[in-house]
């Protein structure tokens, strides 16, 4: 069924939740300190060592030129500003291979010099930039975007116009188009490699990086059937998918040693198809899974603006098995690259509690709607934050409260488990203490406690003013457990 947001409450919440920087938020790193995210074990960390979980959103500008324009409808630093203060510590930043090599074998450092004017926005809030090699459906030809004209390899097969998204992957041409791709015609891997180590170049030392998504949703092209099974399909992953990787790493490594690789599993794994990513070992410290939680269902009914669709929290769960079992092969961290996409949220409200169940960060997909040809919500416009991409006042207040939560940003310790209902704005957190730092822990006062919020904890001691969007705790010495609650007054 239909579902409408409540809009009679917008101007009034808006403006309690304000646009401009509150004193107490957490501050960009420090002038001289970089703080840069790595890999232990499961876990994402920071600079002090403390677990890091990333809460954020999608910025991807699918159209040329591949970047998002400095306007209200596009990213400012208003559009940093609102994600500080609205508690969100990650961006996921499209950087298209199409925008950094749009002739062969030739970087466009302009382009990069466009990306990064948004990188810096962002980590001199404190928000986390992972930088993402987006792609869908490969190439404008296809009715996508991602890979250059000149990246494209069709073997003369014709397309088929005006096919939806995502039902153009299933076409002859794509099929072709990405088995080209994944057997190396023209050496295509050689120059995906070089586009990765520039921007890598470009940023390796950069503050606040988050990472590098290595392909969005990369899929097998013809072989894809062999891949629609809870098995998946081990000979791709392991012959085509994870070599080509590899290589992409490679370029990578030779200038940065240290940031977050993530690798995608093929677009199966949202179906609930296992991964072979890690059958061979990487042999590398910090390697992360990036995987998106799409209710399949909802690739046709959220178009169409339907929600709350039965057996979505079912195959989300199906999704969280396949994810947790690639982890497992992959030695990995992990991250929920992608979900939402749509105005559904008793979908958001599943997926969130999933991860917080799974103690995984995660990244709404998306900001803004940005024109975006290829959503499953693309003609409905339900995948924003706002009503309007260029005025933030329109932020749709029921989904901004299923996503603006409250959650341990950084943690001085090692988590054990994590829980918050939206409805009541109550939290519960238990970790494992562990070191000096403090834990960090953001509140979402305005809109979650209008009458401020009580405390309770053990473990340790809070070091925070009262009813502080930041609520930071310094661990009890001894102390082998801390717990923390939160309740609305």
């Amino acid at each position: 069924m239909r579902k409408s947001l409540a809009c009679g409450l917008m101007l009034v919440a808006v403006w309690l939740l304000g646009a401009c920087a509150r004193s107490d938020q957490a501050p960009a790193t420090g002038s001289g300190t970089v703080s840069q995210l790595r890999q232990s074990g499961r876990w994402i960390v920071d600079e002090q060592n403390r677990t890091v979980l990333l809460h954020g959103v999608n910025a991807v500008w699918k159209l040329k030129p591949y970047a998002p324009p400095d306007s209200a409808a596009g990213f400012t630093a208003a559009d940093a500003d609102w994600l500080r203060d609205h508690g969100f510590n990650s961006v996921r930043l499209g950087v298209l291979f199409a925008g950094v090599m749009p002739q062969q074998g030739k970087i466009d450092t302009a382009y990069l010099d466009q990306i990064d004017r948004v990188v810096q926005l962002l980590a001199s809030r404190g928000i986390y930039v992972l930088f993402d090699f987006h792609q869908d459906i490969y190439n404008e030809k296809l009715g996508g975007e991602g890979f250059p004209d000149w990246a494209v390899v069709d073997d003369g097969v014709p397309v088929i116009p005006g096919v939806p998204f995502p039902a153009g992957y299933f076409l002859p041409a794509a099929g072709v188009v990405f088995d080209n791709f994944w057997n190396n015609t023209g050496n295509l891997w050689d120059h995906y490699r070089d586009a990765w180590t520039a921007v890598a170049q470009r940023w390796h030392a950069q503050d606040h990086h988050g990472g590098y998504d290595l392909m969005n949703e990369p899929f097998p092209g013809t072989q894809w059937a062999t891949c629609a099974n809870p098995v998946g399909c081990p000979l791709f992953d392991t012959q085509k998918l994870q070599p080509m990787m590899d290589h992409a790493r490679a370029g990578i490594r030779g200038v940065d040693k240290d940031n977050i690789v993530f690798y995608e599993p093929n677009f199966l794994l949202n179906g609930g198809a296992d991964s072979w990513l890690g059958t061979t070992p990487f042999n590398d410290a910090n390697i992360g899974l990036s995987w998106h939680k799409y209710c399949v269902l909802g690739l046709a009914l959220h178009s169409q603006g339907f929600t709350n669709i039965p057996l979505c929290p079912q195959l989300h769960q199906v999704v969280n098995i396949a994810a947790q079992n690639a982890m497992t092969k992959m030695g990995s961290t992990s991250l929920i690259t992608e979900f939402g996409a749509s105005d559904d949220l008793p979908d958001l409200t599943d997926v969130t509690t999933q991860a917080d169940t799974l103690l995984t960060g995660w990244q709404y997909w998306s900001y803004k709607n940005w024109g975006d040809p290829t959503t499953e919500s693309q003609t409905s416009g339900g995948q924003g934050l706002f009503a309007k991409d260029d005025d933030l006042s329109t932020v749709k207040l029921d989904k901004l409260k299923i996503l603006e939560r409250t959650y341990p940003r950084a943690t001085a310790g090692t988590p054990e488990a994590l829980s918050f209902d939206p409805a009541s704005g109550a939290f519960s957190y238990r970790y494992i203490p562990a070191g000096s730092g403090e834990t960090d822990i953001y509140v979402p006062v305005a809109l979650h406690y209008p009458n401020g919020y009580a405390v309770t904890v053990s473990g340790a001691s809070v070091t925070s003013a009262p009813n502080a969007t930041r609520l930071t705790l310094r661990n009890t010495p001894g102390a082998t457990e801390v717990r923390v609650n939160v309740q609305g007054r």
